[in-house]
């Protein structure tokens, strides 16, 4: 009997794995077909290099800007999915999962083929063998969630994307979630005709509206159509010319041709092979349901990433991983929940964000705001990418920075310093003081900072420029389209 057993290799299982094994646990390890997940083999590392390609040929449309001569480039997809297959390949070979997990003590099954709960410390693999151990550690990962209506079948998942045997034409996308536009923005970029169908009132819905507002009328500039308030999909029909979807909006029936529809309606766990019920797992809606020691309602089984429905990225699920081993093998109660977390897409423009939105900050309480537009930055400025906008807020009684919202080029990159300041209780008057380097994109949470310690009263000022009622920052970069926002 071992240990601990860890079912999933991609990153919550290999880093559970490496860390038990780093407290002195004998590991198995059971991946059910590749090491690496959905990460690796057909999601976030595949589709990054697809966003890749997208920003090359927008670039590329800056050409005659710059004195360049030389036409925006066309697309040879199945030389793109090759690159792709080459690029997984070799983030594959870089990280040698296989090499480590064996060189720390960890033993590897993969492929196990489909793994599955006998009773509450035994699981049976592909191949009929039976495994047990004290402990387990749940990190099976998740999948696309499908919906029935008729004609589904001839709808694509992000996993049918890796095979499809050329560029299609025209693509509708139901789903306006994160997946659903990076794939959106991605695609038209390559030149499909592409259709965003979503069923809530906006796209990004669970993101501030800012990034919600500025990346739908980025996407109408490029000419994707965006229909929001769908009330479902009724069905898809395949004829001569295509695929006819059929959907519902306000109450009637509506339809779009194209020659392929794709699905993005959320995520679920991958629940289906594991028996739970075997070993007395209580599991809700397509996740496993844990508490915040990562600890399910059986209490040697835990389970870390997206299993749990939790926070579907790849950074939380490598922290809860850790979390995870440490709690299993030393049978300690770390409690851990998601509050500082940067996400964001690669669409175009790119997003990112960190902590709570104005909607949620003025809830909890008094806060202030700054909107920040890219056109103030004269890095933008000298890149030709002037789209897009900083919203950063923090507490009005204590001036903590409570989330940072970004559309722009590097809004992921930009995230990452506000959700370091975050994470060491920064006041907003600290990061207003950074002397971040320029010219930068970066530079953009420096101007919206100091906007706020203005408007918070934190420097001096003199009374006649109070009475202003602009209250703005003395800035070398700023233009004269930033107002503060009150209240």
């Amino acid at each position: 009997m071992f240990d601990t057993i860890v079912i999933g290799g991609g990153p919550a299982g290999v880093t559970a794995a490496l860390r038990a094994r780093e407290l002195g646990a004998t590991v198995t390890m059971l991946e059910r077909s590749a090491l690496g997940g959905t990460c690796l083999n057909d999601g976030v590392v595949p589709t990054r290099v697809l966003a890749r390609a997208a920003r090359l040929i927008g670039d590329a449309g800056q050409f005659s800007e710059y004195g360049l001569v030389g036409g925006v480039p066309s697309v040879d997809f199945p030389s793109l999915l090759a690159h792709v297959r080459r690029v997984v390949a070799q983030i594959d070979d870089k990280k040698h999962l296989l090499d480590h997990l064996q060189a720390s003590g960890v033993r590897v099954v993969a492929p196990a083929g489909s793994v599955g709960f006998v009773d509450p410390h035994t699981v049976q693999l592909g191949s009929g063998e039976r495994i047990e151990a004290d402990r387990f550690i749940i990190c099976a990962g998740g999948q696309s969630r499908r919906i029935s209506f008729p004609g589904v079948e001839h709808a694509l998942s992000y996993r049918d994307l890796w095979s499809l045997p050329q560029l299609p034409r025209s693509l509708a996308i139901v789903g306006g979630a994160a997946t659903g536009c990076q794939l959106a923005s991605i695609f038209a970029a390559f030149g499909s005709q592409v259709t965003v169908l979503e069923a809530g009132p906006r796209i990004l819905g669970m993101t501030d509206p800012l990034i919600a507002t500025q990346l739908e009328a980025a996407f109408v500039r490029r000419g994707i159509d965006v229909i929001s308030g769908i009330s479902g999909v009724e069905r898809i029909e395949k004829g001569g010319d295509g695929l006819t979807l059929h959907y519902r909006l306000a109450d009637q029936s509506h339809t779009v041709v194209v020659e392929a529809v794709l699905l993005a309606v959320g995520w679920e766990g991958n629940l289906a092979a594991l028996n739970l019920e075997a070993a007395g797992v209580h599991y809700e809606r397509g996740y496993i349901q844990v508490d915040n020691t990562l600890r399910t309602s059986a209490p040697h089984i835990y389970a870390a990433g997206d299993i749990t429905g939790r926070m579907p990225l790849v950074q939380s699920g490598s922290h809860d991983g850790r979390v995870a081993a440490e709690n299993a093998v030393l049978r300690g109660e770390r409690a851990h929940t998601h509050t500082i977390v940067p996400f964001g897409g690669f669409t175009d423009p790119e997003y990112g964000a960190v902590g709570i939105t104005e909607a949620q900050a003025r809830a909890a309480g008094d806060c202030a705001v700054a909107v920040v537009p890219y056109s103030d930055l004269d890095r933008a400025v000298v890149d030709g990418k002037t789209h897009g906008a900083c919203k950063l807020i923090v507490s009005r009684p204590d001036g903590r920075i409570l989330g940072a919202h970004v559309v722009g080029v590097h809004a992921l990159e930009i995230v990452q310093l506000v959700a370091a300041g975050m994470a060491t209780g920064m006041h907003v008057a600290q990061l207003a003081e950074l002397e971040i380097a320029y010219p930068t994109f970066t530079a953009i949470i420096g101007l919206a900072a100091r906007q706020l310690v203005r408007e918070l009263g934190i420097v001096d000022l003199a009374p006649s420029w109070r009475a202003l009622g602009q209250l703005r920052a003395t800035e070398w970069e700023r233009s004269d389209t930033i107002r503060p926002r009150r209240g």
